[in-house]
């Protein structure tokens, strides 16, 4: 071999060992797993504290402080203090993603407190439901059938009912002014990560919202005493069929919240009192819950983990509030839930003059009775029902926000009933029913690529019972 030829080989292979010494990453495969997966925007707001708007997993672990669970796979997550505020860990927390059913909280939020009282009844028309979206999840509302409006929120928060949503939107005068009025309440609650396309969360072009966002939502939603009885409602007796001649029947709906009811592979979480779930094909599974423990309230969202197996959701969901009630009073927050705009309170937090995050795009009486059900097993709750007396205090001081609260012991099951069949049927004037076109109502998840797939009460299988109307399908 030529001299030359030999020292340019001597060279060159000196040089690639060199390379393999100095980034020994270099040399090995490079793990792609992860590659398909999407990543969070470079700029996201920081509303509620600089760190809030960073990329990835935020915590600062004090002294005797666990660390967090491992194989989170959620895009985005975060826990809370529902009284102090305190956000206690986030992950990706101002993300803008599709939020399925959990964006129901809101719309509860919005119109629940004008539809009273709740004993009012209403005679459903053809047109009302003919803004459905196709495979949407259903509790099973006939038209020319009557509801009082009791039975329809247990149909919202119990089955994640699309029907009643958009019944219950057509009281409050149209599926386009619910939209319109969930998306200025969203605003003065600073859940300026949100945009409102659909009032029931069915995907829709555009329609985002954040952990960060729907935790604001629920613990705005939680001050509302109907809200957080509906929400801790574990299963309740629904009105069917009107057959002639015959008394009208009813059927049982459980709560699809599975940290409340239980399934296979997921335990009731103790101390849980709701809040609501979500699944579409485009969000993936959604949850925002609330729990206590030992006189903590905290509040988690989690959305659209990766990981494939059964109710990941609920299983991450329940690792985040273990930590959370292990965590309290170990760690340094990382931020705080900012309280609504209209509450100037001087701190930097929040109050007048909040912005949206960068690129975001700007929109415009029978009670239900709360219900704790014993474990399959007959030796633990399904959850604490959540019983928030007296409301949110704000503390203009401080900018804390507080909650009274009264936690019942578990008892038995006990259903909440309701008899349609005895209530007349008020006119639409009086509920204020504004008459929309089907074409106002169908606007919702019409151009969605994947119309249909649109099941967000429980996408997993369990359900309600054989009499009730369409189940959800995976």
């Amino acid at each position: 071999m030529p001299a030359l030829k030999k020292i340019a080989l001597t060279i060159t292979s000196a040089a690639l060992l060199s390379g393999f010494a100095l980034s020994p990453a270099a040399a090995a495969d490079k793990d792609t797993s992860d590659d398909k997966q999407p990543k969070p925007p470079s700029t996201m707001s920081s509303l509620g504290g600089e760190q809030l708007g960073k990329a990835g997993t935020q915590v600062n672990l004090g002294p005797g402080a666990p660390v967090l669970p491992k194989k989170l796979s959620g895009r985005s997550w975060i826990v809370a203090d529902a009284e102090s505020g305190d956000v206690l860990a986030a992950h990706n927390s101002h993300w803008r993603l599709p939020p399925a059913s959990t964006l129901k909280m809101l719309f509860a939020d919005t119109v629940l407190p004008a539809l009273q009282p709740t004993t009012l009844a209403h005679k459903v028309t053809e047109n009302e439901l003919s803004g459905v979206g196709e495979g949407s999840s259903l509790v099973g509302i006939k038209e020319d059938h009557t509801y009082t409006v009791h039975d329809l929120w247990l149909g919202v928060f119990l089955r994640s009912g699309n029907d009643a949503v958009h019944v219950l939107s057509e009281m409050y005068g149209g599926v386009q002014k619910t939209v319109d009025a969930m998306q200025a309440h969203a605003e003065e609650l600073q859940a300026l990560d949100t945009v409102v396309v659909s009032p029931d969360g069915y995907d829709a072009p555009r329609q985002v919202s954040s952990a960060y966002d729907l935790t604001l939502i629920a613990r705005s939603g939680l001050q509302k005493k109907d809200f957080r009885e509906y929400a801790a409602t574990a299963s309740a007796d629904f009105p069917g069929e009107k057959k002639k001649g015959k008394k009208r029947e009813s059927f049982e709906i459980s709560n699809t919240n599975r940290l409340i009811t239980g399934d296979i592979g997921v335990d009731p979480y103790q101390g849980i009192a709701g809040v609501k779930n979500g699944y579409t094909t485009h969000a993936g599974n959604t949850f925002t819950g609330v729990a206590e423990r030992n006189g903590k309230v905290l509040l988690v969202t989690v959305m659209n983990p990766s990981a494939e197996e059964s109710h990941a959701v609920y299983k991450e969901a329940a690792h985040l509030l273990d930590w959370g009630f292990a965590a309290s009073g170990k760690v340094t927050p990382v931020g705080q839930l900012v309280p609504p705009r209209s509450l100037d309170t001087g701190t930097g937090i929040g109050g007048k003059g909040a912005t949206p995050a960068a690129g975001a795009v700007q929109g415009p009486g029978g009670k239900a009775e709360a219900t704790h059900a014993s474990a399959s097993n007959g030796s633990s709750g399904v959850g604490t029902a959540l019983a928030i007396i007296g409301g949110l205090l704000v503390v203009l001081a401080a900018a804390v926000f507080l909650v009274n609260r009264r936690w019942p012991m578990a008892g038995r099951t006990h259903r909440t009933e309701t008899d349609a069949t005895e209530t007349e049927t008020k006119d639409a004037e009086d509920t204020g029913k504004a008459g929309k076109s089907a074409e106002d109502t169908g606007e919702a998840g019409k151009d969605v690529e994947d119309a249909g797939k649109d099941v967000e009460g429980d996408p997993e299988g369990a359900g309600a019972t054989a009499s009730a109307a369409p189940t959800d399908k995976p």
